[in-house]
């Protein structure tokens, strides 16, 4: 049966080292003489002895934690880059530490009122944008080092997220190679990606010598991109058609809603003769290879901008937050599926 510790100077007492060296010890294995390590860790197998890391964090300046807010984690790209984070920040010695917005202003002001009281390190932040408490983000800027990633608010705070001129441009010349110009099916600008998207649509179709058409209603602001993607296409639809035969929407997510409302009124979606609707659209959400038609997007580097935002924030830590990062924005690469 284990020996039972309930504190770490009962342990330390019992294993013959001293609470500081002990403490030294859980802090960084290396940091302590072979022969004290071997002794230790001798001690911790026949022992239940576990360390309240929580509690040993909040007695220091700054913790090996890292704070990690998204808008949602129900959007699987926020999970997808929220798991590469987590993990990379692991393998560098951090424990990370996710809070979700749930697209709500009062909880992104609260998510960053609580990781300054847990005394992180530092923070990556997917940014509401729009709706974001500015004041309240500013304040954690100032606290400690932080850097955006997807979006980002104006000032100097480091950022990483996608190229929307290059990835927008990129597949309006594949549209406009492969068959008729597209239609841009916008949301609301919940944040910087979806006006430059916009506007890398409107210049990249007047470059090639085609009339830019937008279409989508972006007065509301909603996160519930599917369901305004179904909801304006039905209605589009039953009001006399669209005023074009390809649809590049403005994320993966609206375009979800838009194929299954085409599916709903009998049109085929498409890049054969035979279809009545080609469909593309921008951030190879982790479920767009999975529609019926398989989705033509352009895919947003998530090791890229998960592993940059990780090596940013590292960065500023060992320069102790003095270091001002560049923004960086990473290319997108075409992905052509069934549907456009």
């Amino acid at each position: 049966m284990p020996m039972t510790h309930k504190t770490m100077q009962d342990f330390a007492r019992s294993c013959g080292v001293s609470r500081p060296t002990l403490s030294k010890y859980f802090d960084d294995p290396t940091s302590v003489k072979p022969a004290t390590r071997k002794r230790i860790e001798d001690a911790l197998r026949s022992s239940d002895y576990q360390p309240n890391l929580f509690a040993r964090n909040l007695n220091r300046k700054r913790t090996r934690s890292i704070g990690i807010v998204v808008p949602t984690v129900a959007d699987p790209f926020y999970s997808e880059m929220v798991s590469r984070i987590e993990l990379r920040l692991r393998d560098e010695g951090y424990w990370p530490i996710v809070i979700s917005s749930h697209a709500s202003t009062e909880l992104e002001a609260e998510a960053a009122r609580t990781i300054l009281s847990l005394k992180v390190s530092g923070a990556l932040i997917a940014p509401l944008g729009l709706r974001s408490d500015h004041r309240a983000l500013e304040k954690l800027t100032q606290a400690i080092p932080i850097v955006y990633f997807d979006t980002y608010l104006e000032g100097g705070t480091p950022f990483v997220g996608n190229n929307n001129s290059q990835s927008v441009s990129t597949i309006v010349d594949y549209l406009c190679r492969s068959g008729e110009p597209p239609v841009y099916f916008d949301i609301p600008h919940v944040n910087h990606n979806s006006p430059e998207r916009l506007d890398s649509y409107v210049t990249s179709m007047k470059r090639l010598g085609q009339e830019p058409i937008v279409i989508g209603d972006i007065k509301a602001y909603t996160w519930d991109f599917e369901r305004i993607g179904y909801e304006q296409m039905e209605k589009m639809l039953s009001q006399g058609g669209l005023p074009g035969k390809t649809i590049l929407c403005n994320n993966d997510r609206l375009a979800f809603g838009v194929m299954a409302a085409a599916f709903s009124r009998g049109l085929k979606v498409g890049r054969k003769a035979d279809c009545d609707l080609r469909v593309a659209a921008h951030d190879d959400h982790p479920l767009s290879r999975y529609t019926c038609p398989a989705l033509t997007t352009m895919a947003q580097d998530f090791a890229a901008m998960a592993g940059r935002s990780v090596e940013t924030l590292l960065a500023l830590l060992d320069e102790d937050g003095t270091a001002v990062a560049p923004k960086v924005r990473l290319d997108a690469t075409l992905v052509m599926r069934q549907s456009a």
